[in-house]
């Protein structure tokens, strides 16, 4: 049902591993008007929604830590907002590599809420076995292993923003394969087919942004066809992700070191989306890598 319905209500359920972001995301949703509810046990989620009370987003916190807790509950829980006809239903996922937890928890020494007394690893993979599920439904996910807490802001706004017009906020970036995909990619396109400028020595240390890179990628007869072909489908499959509801799509390309063909491929295709007035985002997660860190909470 649209958001712009005045008798439904905007829900989104915040969820994840302790450590990941959750508590991080929720404070932005509700910067962002949000009425923001941590922690309430579930049982009392639907009560809440049929309470009075004014008609604003919902942003409702969701973890391990709750009373009645159980995965099989939350999935219930799920499947019964995502039937009422006056909720309009998102979940968000905030994941996070469980090396990067592990480091989280030791940097704050905090005990984990599944393993006070035991090592924080117990308590991790505990957690993860439980939220896995969950994590395989959500409609929204957002891997914050390498994201600062302001980085993980303008994420949740450029997906949650309200007043936005219904417009689908896009997002493009690079990758390198040596690293692993991604998470929570939409579309994934592989471009190491394309001429390496690493095996050039005077472009080895630029990167895809810098003109020459550009210039030495977009000089392979295979560019054009490609990039048009990858712009052809990005513009017929958004209307059909605003008639499913999507608020967001994600795009990835990915080449072998994540720093000068798939970053051309992903400031190309955005700069093309944005002329097309489509709103888009950017992040190399090689190049942004270099930065230095603030982690979420």
């Amino acid at each position: 049902m649209s958001q712009n319905d005045s008798d439904t209500i905007r829900v989104v359920l915040v969820t994840g591993p302790s450590g990941a972001g959750r508590s991080t995301s929720i404070k932005v949703l509700e910067d962002l008007g949000f009425e923001a509810i941590d922690n309430l046990p579930l049982h009392l989620m639907p009560r809440l929604l049929d309470g009075p009370g004014p008609h604003r987003p919902l942003a409702l916190g969701v973890d391990t830590r709750n009373r009645d807790f159980s995965t099989a509950a939350l999935l219930d829980l799920i499947e019964q907002l995502a039937r009422r006809s006056a909720t309009d239903l998102s979940v968000l996922y905030l994941d996070c590599q469980s090396d990067i937890l592990l480091r989280r928890f030791s940097e704050t020494r905090r005990r984990h809420p599944l393993a006070p007394a035991e090592s924080p690893e117990i308590g991790v993979a505990r957690e993860l076995d439980l939220m896995t599920p969950i994590r395989d439904i959500a409609d929204a996910l957002i891997d914050t292993s390498e994201l600062n807490v302001h980085q993980l802001r303008a994420e949740i706004e450029r997906r949650f923003l309200t007043g936005a017009g219904g417009r689908l906020a896009v997002s493009v970036q690079s990758f390198s394969y040596k690293r692993g995909l991604p998470r929570g990619i939409d579309m994934v396109f592989d471009c190491r087919f394309l001429r390496n400028p690493y095996w050039h020595p005077p472009l080895r240390m630029l990167d895809g942004r810098d003109p020459r890179v550009v210039a030495h990628v977009r000089a392979d007869d295979r560019f054009d066809s490609f990039f048009d072909r990858v712009l052809d489908l990005t513009q017929m499959l958004l209307p059909a992700y605003v008639e499913e509801g999507k608020s967001h799509l994600s795009i990835a390309f990915g080449c072998t070191g994540g720093q000068h063909r798939s970053v051309v491929l992903a400031e190309t295709l955005a700069k093309a989306l944005a002329e097309a007035g489509q709103q888009v985002s950017i992040r190399h997660r090689e190049l942004n890598g270099r930065q230095a860190n603030e982690r979420p909470s």
